[in-house]
């Protein structure tokens, strides 16, 4: 065992044989999703989690984790630095030269605790720090608002919920990748992020969508003309159709639309989603945990 943090220790034959996600982890197959196009991508593993990475903009189109709530163990971060892959050359990642002297957050798209379990300590501690590589990370605004707590609380219930009923997750995520998205530092900025939840629930497959809105509350004349990093605004959370999310970002995700729990209409599911700082059709804002809708 080395005595520098795994995250950096780690090279690229060492993470090529990662596991990375397991489709078959739920005991019903949920394959790695893919995009819809022709788009380049590289499929990055990682310990319980892989990356559906596109190098045209530097960062992960789809993150997919497993967590098994019966085996997972609390784990600090202290100490754990941000580390480039080594199996990617340092230009196509977004890398420490965009959080420097600005207020973004590297923000963890699968996060930290989800993947800190495993048969034993030193397997759990493996998936705590290799959730520190950069194609795992996407600028986020640095505010802490009541948005924010709520789209992290999210998290910290489905966890909880894995955790108490011995429960096997699947976590899909990543950024909205909008040709439109303000750019920085020879990257664009994403506004939006989505998540989608797959369970079973009474031994059959379920799934559950989340969208995070961090667009800027101001105008785009006064966003072009903002200095230094694209003017972020407070984030709001919503439980969206899955097939929106499916609409809004070219991830094929036919399987868990057809087993959405927010049983949204099919009109409303597949009409187009909005531009960022709109509310899209079927779309639920959240206030609380207890606004997560699981029937119509």
């Amino acid at each position: 065992m080395t005595d520098l943090p795994l995250s950096l220790a780690a090279s690229a034959d060492d993470l090529e044989h990662r596991a990375g996600f397991d489709p078959g982890f739920l005991g019903v197959d949920v394959p790695m999703p893919g995009l819809t196009g022709d788009l380049p991508t590289m499929t990055l593993d990682y310990t319980h989690y892989s990356v559906l990475f596109r190098p045209d903009r530097r960062l992960a189109a789809v993150t997919a984790v497993d967590m098994d709530g019966a085996h997972l163990f609390q784990i600090d971060r202290e100490g754990i630095p941000w580390a480039l892959d080594p199996r990617l050359a340092p230009e196509l990642q977004t890398g420490p030269a965009v959080y420097v002297r600005n207020d973004l957050d590297r923000g963890h798209l699968v996060r930290r605790a989800s993947s800190c379990w495993g048969a034993d300590l030193a397997e759990a501690e493996q998936g705590n720090v290799e959730t520190f590589f950069y194609p795992n990370a996407a600028p986020q605004a640095a505010l802490f608002n009541q948005g924010h707590k709520l789209w992290l609380g999210l998290e910290d219930y489905l966890e909880e919920h894995a955790a108490t009923y011995d429960q096997k997750l699947v976590v899909l995520a990543g950024p909205v990748l909008d040709p439109a998205d303000p750019p920085y530092r020879g990257v664009q900025i994403p506004l939006r992020f989505w998540k989608v939840v797959a369970f079973l629930q009474d031994g059959a497959l379920a799934a559950t969508g989340y969208l995070l809105d961090q667009s800027p509350l101001v105008s785009h004349e006064e966003a072009a003309a903002a200095e230094g990093p694209p003017p972020l605004g407070a984030y709001r959370t919503f439980q969206v159709p899955i097939a929106s999310i499916a609409t809004l970002t070219g991830v094929l995700l036919d399987q868990l639309t057809a087993v959405d729990q927010l049983h949204a209409p099919a009109a409303v599911a597949t009409a187009l989603p909005p531009a960022p700082g709109r509310t899209g059709p079927g779309w639920v804002e959240l206030h609380a945990l207890d606004d997560v809708r699981f029937a119509a």
